[in-house]
């Protein structure tokens, strides 16, 4: 369990960095909203951060 976890935790980081290298601070601000609305179950930020990912995708 214990290897499981650091494993997320090493692939959530990799995947953070490689996505806000390419959208910047859109990109983290995005990633933020996404992660508090699914760790707090609050849909507001959820869609707050699907709406800035689906905008971010539609300009690229």
């Amino acid at each position: 369990m214990v290897v499981l976890e650091l494993l997320y935790r090493v692939l959530l980081i990799e995947l953070q960095q490689v996505f806000v290298s390419r959208y910047g601070v859109w990109g983290a601000l995005c990633l933020f909203f996404i992660g508090v609305g699914a760790r707090a179950r609050n849909t507001a930020c959820l869609s707050a951060g699907a709406v800035l990912f689906v905008l971010l995708m539609s300009q690229a």
